[in-house]
């Protein structure tokens, strides 16, 4: 996949702490790229654009509030924005921003917890983005300690802020999320490891020396989705990994990712991604590839 997505260099050096863009824009131009910095995009008027992070791709409404993480590809386009103008405000940040030790105290718990799903990437809520967008139209126009003080701020009421929603997923974006649990990481391991396969509930209780019953609950206690939603999850992004790493036909993808009916797997992948894996492939291709 590397090889179809810029790596950007951002203008953010190690001696900055954020960088910020506020712009007035007409359309999307900038190809799917990638950065080591976590970046916050902010996006208002511009309905109808379309947003691609990871393996997730959706149009996007009046109010865009994303949270990319290291490394995550990602890209808006114009798509079916049809507006004369609309706003975009881009922060960048490092992601040592705050120091490992730092962010296991308890008072950043939820910053932690957000940044680790930012590694699949986050969006926030209409009401979240609406709340924060003046403070980040400020933002611009502050400097020195109080424009830091202020972005850990507004980083900290998103973190708490409700109905965030993860985007790509994490068998895709390589995402280690942690499950604090001994058996859902297991479970999660002997998943990725087998998911080309067919893999039981019963089989993966069994390795947990559980009933399925009593796994089944635990499993969604835990994670708050079915085992099956999770393995459909693994297998659907490993599916986009082959549709762009490599030059396998649909069906081949469908069946080395484990399914055996590529009707079913059409209709899951497009239930899922919202576009056919055809339109998937066809919407990670570039004419023009830039390395940096």
């Amino acid at each position: 996949m590397r090889e179809n997505i810029l790596r950007e260099i951002t203008p953010l050096t190690q001696h900055d702490c954020f960088t910020i863009f506020t712009r007035i824009k007409s359309d999307f131009d900038f190809p799917l790229h990638s950065h080591e910095e976590m970046e916050l995009n902010f996006i208002c008027n511009a309905k109808g654009a379309r947003r691609v992070v990871g393996d997730h791709i959706s149009e996007i409404g009046e109010m865009e509030l994303v949270l990319i993480g290291s490394n995550l590809p990602h890209v808006w386009q114009t798509h079916k924005y049809d507006g004369e103008q609309f706003t975009e405000v881009t922060i960048q940040f490092h992601k040592d921003l705050f120091d490992e030790k730092l962010l296991r105290r308890n008072q950043l718990g939820f910053i932690r917890n957000m940044f680790e799903r930012a590694a699949r990437g986050v969006l926030f809520s209409d009401a979240a983005a609406r709340q924060i967008q003046p403070r980040l139209m400020r933002l611009s126009h502050q400097q020195g300690f109080d424009s830091v003080l202020e972005l850990l701020s507004i980083l900290h009421d998103l973190s708490v802020s409700r109905n965030m929603h993860t985007l790509s997923d994490a068998s895709f974006s390589n995402a280690e999320p942690s499950y604090n649990s001994r058996r859902i990481k297991k479970a999660m391991e002997y998943m990725n490891l087998n998911f080309h396969k067919t893999v039981s509930l019963a089989e993966v209780a069994k390795l947990n020396n559980m009933t399925e019953v009593s796994f089944s609950r635990f499993f969604k206690a835990r994670t708050g989705i079915t085992f099956m939603d999770s393995l459909l999850e693994v297998r659907l992004g490993n599916a986009s990994r082959l549709l762009i790493d490599t030059t396998q036909s649909v069906s081949e993808v469908a069946y080395n990712c484990g399914f055996n009916n590529i009707s079913n797997f059409n209709r899951l992948f497009k239930k899922k991604k919202g576009c056919t894996p055809k339109e998937f492939r066809e919407n990670y291709s570039y004419d023009n590839r830039v390395f940096i």
